[in-house]
């Protein structure tokens, strides 16, 4: 057992605020407090850096006057017990822990990118290979959790995060258990209600085969957008659970293994014929799902544990062949599908064919070189702009019309949530439209051009990659290389653009190096924009609407995260639920925006301006 909770009397008046200088005293570590990264259950999250070796870690912090009880101190022991065992590449990294007479602390790998939560929040329903992508990892990751006889029981989207290179790593290990002995069945009700398995609800008892469950749970939201079993109620969710009814439409009787043809039905569903006769089950399959998708998540929904496959047997399953495994994914793929064109046509783990040699130096901006035209212009999927703005128009109305509390200081950083922070914004902009156009640089340092006849070109940050879209909406894909001669004046406008935000807009940084993963990105680009007498307004096809006013205060809309982050004259980013809002208040000056955000939206819609 360990030696964690030593636990000393608190008085009243001590500091209650975490400190800024925290120190290890067991490694003789010093540590900085940095920004607030996020919170949950009792603990607050912040990043920390090592002062000696200036590494960055997420600090997870626990106050000790919320330690009341002695199986939450025996719950938080185990936790640390479990992790602190673990040395995986798709596990979150358990640094050290310690303690001091107010509060616990856990320090781990930092996992800048978030959690799959907040991208199924941004993007719903995923593509196959980004699914096999990340489904790949997971399962690796919970491989080798059973290898240790660690069951995790709360595997979902919100404890799986993400690192700069989008590689998966499961963590919090609160409801972890150890298997102590061939055949134990655990009994503890816990869980996660869209993820938990039907045996932990009937108290059967259970192992390993929960976290199957869970993982069928997962890679069903990631390909159809929404959890299987999901309605307005605990109660009906649950029933689902217990029952194995997933999905909604025609019910289709499924079995554990696919055999036979896979008949399509001209409905929104399909049919699959399956052969185990010991199962008579009900499943519902969207018709958008393939067969070894579908076959994959079947056999991981299976009501009997016993019947769901192990995890080595799901490594082997031909969902994993039967597509393409991409090697990598660009960091746009967290906000916007990746390239279909590149999805579709390259093999696994091959370089981008746009990708410059590695001893090439990258093209001076000015002086684009023109070679074969590339292929055709490809059409997109339908994007939802208006409906986005309805969605935000509808949020921005009930959160103001709901008499908020104006007041000073009301919101502070503890009830911000980092975590629906924008990943794209425009960091810079030159309206030139009197003659081409309307320039714009992205948080990324990429560069985008809309030009007076409604095309748009964004440069990547890497200054090769080149997307075009047309007055249609088609996107064509080049290289500063190599591009359609008709795009010649286009292309040079758009490096003297880049040119100009770079000499007098913004600071002049290192180069940003071609990756392999940028063949697969599709950034976010301006949709709409205008001026009035008081700001600028940038709609992005992500769904972000942002404000910049006269007074250098800008504000970020998302109607997917529903938050608002507001920019202040010293550049300091706050974002903010508008659940949130909607209880604590705020002040005048964010009011006030949010009131004028509604307003131009109100004026947008009516007019059909988007």
């Amino acid at each position: 057992m360990l030696s964690l909770f030593i636990m000393t009397s608190i008085k009243e008046d001590e500091k209650k605020e975490i400190p800024e200088i925290i120190h290890d005293p067991q490694t003789n570590c010093t540590y900085q407090r940095l920004r607030f990264f996020g919170k949950g259950g009792f603990a607050k999250c912040y990043e920390i850096q090592d002062i000696a070796s200036n590494q960055v870690y997420a600090g997870k912090i626990v106050s000790k006057k919320l330690m009341v009880k002695s199986s939450q101190k025996e719950k938080m022991a185990q936790e640390i017990s479990i992790h602190r065992s673990l040395l995986h590449k798709h596990v979150v990294g358990f640094h050290s822990f310690f303690e001091d007479s107010l509060n616990i602390y856990i320090i781990l790998e930092l996992c800048k990118r978030r959690s799959m939560m907040e991208l199924h929040k941004r993007r719903k329903a995923i593509s196959e290979p980004e699914t096999r992508f990340y489904m790949h990892q997971i399962l690796l990751g919970v491989q080798y959790l059973h290898s240790k006889r660690i069951i995790h029981r709360d595997l979902k989207l919100g404890n799986l995060f993400l690192d700069d290179d989008l590689h998966v790593k499961i963590g919090d290990f609160g409801l972890a258990a150890r298997i102590e002995y061939e055949g134990e069945r655990k009994q503890t009700l816990c869980g996660t209600p869209n993820y938990i398995a039907p045996e932990i609800l009937t108290k059967k008892g259970h192992s390993f085969e929960v976290d199957i469950w869970s993982l069928g749970c997962i890679m069903y939201t990631l390909l159809v957008g929404k959890p299987p079993f999901e309605t307005s109620t605990l109660r009906d969710t649950y029933k689902r659970i217990k029952q194995c009814e997933y999905s909604e439409g025609v019910s289709l009787a499924l079995r554990a293994c696919f055999a036979g043809p896979w008949h399509s039905i001209r409905s929104r569903y399909a049919q699959a014929v399956i052969t185990d006769n010991t199962l008579n089950q009900h499943y519902r399959i969207p018709s958008s799902l393939r067969k070894p998708a579908a076959s994959m998540i079947v056999l991981q929904l299976q009501s009997n544990p016993c019947m769901r496959p192990s995890v080595d047997k799901l490594l082997q399953h031909e969902f994993f062949s039967s597509g393409i495994m991409p090697a990598a994914l660009p960091l746009s793929c967290l906000t916007t599908a990746p390239r279909t064109d590149q999805l579709e046509g390259i093999a696994l783990h091959r370089r981008p064919l746009n990708e410059v040699n590695a001893n090439d130096n990258i093209m001076a901006v000015d002086s684009p070189v023109k070679r074969a035209p590339p292929a055709e212009p490809r059409a997109v999927e339908p994007t939802s702009h208006r409906q986005n703005l309805i969605a935000l128009r509808d949020q921005l109305a009930a959160l103001l019309t709901n008499k908020l509390k104006c007041r000073r200081e009301c919101l502070n950083d503890d009830m911000s949530d980092p975590a629906a922070q924008p990943l794209v914004w425009v960091g810079k902009w030159v309206d030139y439209s009197d003659k081409y156009g309307f320039g714009y640089q992205l948080c990324d340092e990429s560069v985008g051009v809309m030009f007076n006849d409604t095309t748009k070109l964004i440069m990547l940050a890497n200054g090769v990659n080149v997307h075009y879209i047309n007055r249609q909406g088609q996107e064509q894909y080049m290289t500063m290389r190599e591009y359609p001669q008709e795009l010649d004046k286009k292309m040079k406008l758009l490096t003297y653009f880049r040119r100009y935000m770079t000499e007098h807009l913004m600071k002049a940084g290192a180069s940003v190096p071609v990756r392999e993963s940028d063949g697969l990105s599709r950034l976010p680009h301006l949709h709409q924009w205008f001026r009035t007498t008081l700001a600028v307004i940038m709609y992005l096809t992500n769904g972000t609407l942002q404000i910049n006013f006269q007074d250098h205060t800008k504000i970020i809309l998302c109607p997917l995260m529903q938050a608002v982050t507001y920019i202040d004259v010293e550049k300091n980013f706050r974002t903010f639920r508008f659940s949130t809002i909607e209880e604590h208040g705020c002040d005048k000056k964010l009011y006030t925006n949010l009131t004028y955000a509604l307003e131009k939206l109100n004026s947008v819609l009516a007019n059909k301006l988007c």
